[in-house]
């Protein structure tokens, strides 16, 4: 998928394309339903599909007291859209001169000047230009204008409209489980494992430390069920992919302050991940954070939520 950061980086022959437009934060079902119209209606006319998304979020410019955490890093948004198998994607750094653009010179710059768009997809709510004055119908109209076809598409859920928001909230809720029906896949966040304070090696289950900078909406404090992907390894290496269980929280055990995400690997005592970069894929939330009278307390605990990470990831098929 070609990655442009710039209009100026897009070919001058780049030929007819079908665009759509959006944050795609977490790039979720939804997302994924109007990424697939887009490819459908570039089959029929021969075209190249390319997504235009903004980096940073809208509201972390315009309202930073405001912005969320995103659910996913850049990064990964830009993977998940490639997997999808969209040809390109335009990420326009999002500042104040852009958010002053009208959604006529918006349209003209972007969608006809730079990508010569034969159709372009969007959400029946989608808004754009100068504090959110365009809308669908205005696209519509911009589009007759120029000669390019206007396509919405209505909420899109199940039962209940998708939305990086709902993702959002059920993260934050610890309903790693909802997110993922959402998400059409688990939750996950991205950091260096770093050393901690190696209790867990002590006490027979060492965990792989995530670093403070680590990146994703971080759930809820709990115990869950989950996957640790090693990020730095070729995607068939053995050991790429392991059943973990993980923890969030501050340890109130051993009076702990700092919250961490941690993973142990499930029965693996012989791993070294310091310094790696690991996903953490959160599939069920098993129990909140307690604090414990006793280590041997602790430890029968810890044997249970092994043996339920067990149970629930057998039934359960990684992306």
């Amino acid at each position: 998928m070609h990655r442009w950061n710039a209009l100026s980086q897009i070919p001058p022959d780049l030929g007819p394309t079908v665009v759509t437009l959006g944050n795609f934060d977490g790039v979720h079902r939804g997302h994924k339903a109007v990424l697939q119209r887009v490819l459908e209606l570039a089959a029929d006319r021969r075209a190249t599909t390319v997504a235009v998304t903004f980096d940073p979020h809208p509201v972390a410019v315009l309202h930073p007291e405001r912005a969320p955490v995103p659910v996913t890093s850049l990064e990964h948004r830009l993977d998940l859209i490639e997997q999808v198998g969209i040809d390109a994607v335009l990420v326009q750094e999002f500042t104040h001169e852009l958010a002053q653009m009208s959604p006529e010179d918006y349209v003209q710059a972007v969608f006809v000047d730079a990508l010569h768009a034969c159709a372009v997809v969007v959400g029946e709510d989608t808004r754009f230009g100068h504090k959110n004055s365009g809308d669908a119908a205005t696209l519509r109209a911009l589009g007759e204008q120029h000669g390019f076809e206007v396509v919405t598409l209505s909420d899109i859920g199940d039962g209940q409209r998708w939305s990086s928001s709902m993702v959002r909230q059920r993260v934050l809720d610890g309903d790693v489980a909802g997110a993922a029906a959402v998400l059409g896949r688990p939750h996950r966040v991205v950091g260096r494992v770093v050393h901690g304070d190696h209790r867990g090696r002590e006490l027979g289950y060492p965990t792989a430390n995530l670093s403070q900078d680590a990146y994703g909406l971080v759930p809820e404090d709990g115990v869950y069920a989950g996957w640790l992907l090693r990020l730095d390894l070729d995607t068939e290496t053995v050991d790429r992919l392991l059943p973990a269980a993980i923890s969030v929280g501050t340890n109130p055990t051993f009076e702990g302050t700092q919250r961490r995400v941690e993973a142990y690997v499930l029965d693996r005592t012989d791993l070294d991940l310091y310094g790696e970069q690991v996903a953490v894929e959160f599939v069920e939330r098993l129990r909140p954070t307690l604090r414990f009278s006793s280590v041997d307390e602790l430890l029968a605990v810890m044997a249970d939520d092994v043996a339920r990470c067990r149970e629930v990831l057998s039934s359960f098929v990684p992306s």
